[in-house]
């Protein structure tokens, strides 16, 4: 025999691992919303304009017709009328006054409005007891 005959051998040895996961239901959740209306009363602040007319008789003459004339909130439109003299002659015969008045008022106004509520509910999962624990609502979970 040769060196080569005599030459021992060692056998190799390997460990191999798989992974595998399977779904395992541990629990089930129940989730239900509530819709509740609220019945609000909404401030508003309203505002509006009036005009005043006053007819104002004035009966003078003058050469041309006046202008219409803003003096704050009073707008002055004035008003002519040729009168047969043995001349023609133009008089002023009324002013019409108008104002204008600016008035706010604060008015409440009915709304409803839709708010939403959770529950949520612990089941164990099928085939087990129920566990006792109470539900939260999403209110107590705020305070958690």
């Amino acid at each position: 025999m040769s060196e080569d005959d005599e030459t021992e051998f060692l056998p190799i040895i390997e460990e191999t691992l798989s992974l595998t996961t399977r779904k395992v239901v541990t629990g089930r959740v129940r989730v239900a919303t509530r819709t509740e209306t609220v019945d609000q009363v909404l401030p508003a602040h309203l505002s509006s304009q009036e005009v005043e007319v006053v007819r104002v008789p004035v009966g003078r003459k003058v050469e041309t017709a006046p202008q219409i004339t803003t003096e704050g909130d009073l707008t002055i439109i004035p008003v002519v009328e040729e009168r047969l003299v043995v001349t023609r002659e133009l008089y002023l015969r009324e002013e019409v006054h108008v104002r204008r008045v600016e008035r706010t008022q604060t008015v409440e106004i009915p709304a409803t409005t839709r708010r939403q509520t959770v529950q949520i509910d612990r089941l164990p999962p099928p085939g087990e007891a129920a566990d006792p624990a109470p539900s939260q609502s999403k209110d107590d979970q705020d305070d958690l």
